[in-house]
């Protein structure tokens, strides 16, 4: 297991910037409608591990099928950087786009795959 840090990210056009303190250990890509065609990586974090730097104005929230995630994306540039919900034991979570962070060279991670398909 990785030591956690802290890295930063942003969508495109950087109107949505922030940071997360985490470790990539646990990187899922899953294989729902829309985690597919986006191309998300994601890493889940607890929020109190996410600090939003800017772009709040920017973001746009797309909810789908049962409304467990709020997928956020910037109204600017279209980028989903991270989504936001609750994970089972009910702590308030986010969950970071891998793709997003900066000097993350995503296909070096090792992945879960999560059959969202089957939702």
């Amino acid at each position: 297991m990785s030591d956690e840090k802290q890295y930063k990210g942003s969508c495109h056009c950087g109107n949505v910037k922030f940071e997360a303190n985490m470790n990539l250990d646990k990187v899922m890509e899953c294989n729902c409608s829309i985690c597919g065609r986006v191309g998300a990586m994601r890493s889940f974090v607890p929020a109190t591990q996410f600090k939003l730097l800017s772009g709040e104005d920017s973001l746009t929230d797309y909810q789908w099928g049962k409304h467990h995630l709020h997928h956020l994306f910037c109204k600017k540039c279209g980028i989903h950087s991270f989504a936001k919900g609750t994970a089972r034991d009910g702590t308030d979570t986010r969950a970071v786009n891998v793709r997003c962070l900066e000097g993350v060279e995503p296909w070096s991670l090792k992945t879960t795959h999560f059959e969202g398909k089957k939702l």
